[in-house]
């Protein structure tokens, strides 16, 4: 008896962790449960001037997006340095930074790490552009992007010369988005 509740727990548990919740944004999280995300977190959307965060880079550089203007700035927030899909997104914009340079942009990839794990991270897969960290998650809350046990979602602003949100990648898949972000800065 015991071993036929112990089975029907686990089916019921498996079946819960299938569902697919909205976030904030109406974006699925696959199996994210609600309550592990930062509810009432709303995307910044196309147009929205972007938030005028700073904070200190994993190579020691001060970064005030504000002092930023003129140039477009693209902003990803990805979960954790040193994983799989963070390995994968970071390596294919390693791969084409000449042709992202080439369009003037600044990249600053966000995550929840501490500048020593992003330190570990730029140096492990050589990064040219600037990693911020955010351990507190207050970067993540003012670009709207939920945090998933302590993680930030993986969501990329594209910031025109102007300092409005040109471009917003609400559900990046890694494989690919290098490229994705390349024309999205030469069409901004």
């Amino acid at each position: 008896m015991l071993s036929r509740f112990c089975l029907l727990a686990l089916l019921a548990g498996a079946a819960a962790c299938n569902k697919t919740e909205p976030t904030p944004s109406g974006v699925p999280s696959g199996s994210i449960a609600p309550a592990t995300l930062n509810t009432g977190l709303t995307l910044l959307s196309v147009g929205a001037p972007a938030p005028d965060v700073e904070g200190v880079a994993h190579n020691g550089e001060k970064i005030k997006l504000s002092d930023l203007r003129g140039k477009p700035v693209v902003v990803y927030f990805y979960p954790k340095d040193n994983t799989p899909g963070c390995t994968v997104e970071a390596q294919e914009i390693r791969d084409l930074w000449q042709e992202i340079g080439a369009t003037g942009a600044v990249v600053i990839g966000v995550s929840t790490d501490d500048a020593t794990s992003h330190q570990k991270f730029a140096a492990d897969h050589e990064l040219p552009f600037l990693l911020l960290p955010d351990p507190s998650g207050v970067i993540a809350q003012k670009f709207g992007v939920p945090l998933r046990n302590g993680r930030a979602s993986r969501v990329t602003f594209v910031i025109g010369k102007d300092g409005t949100i040109a471009k917003v990648f609400p559900d990046v898949k890694p494989k690919g988005h290098g490229a994705e972000l390349v024309d999205a800065l030469k069409s901004s």
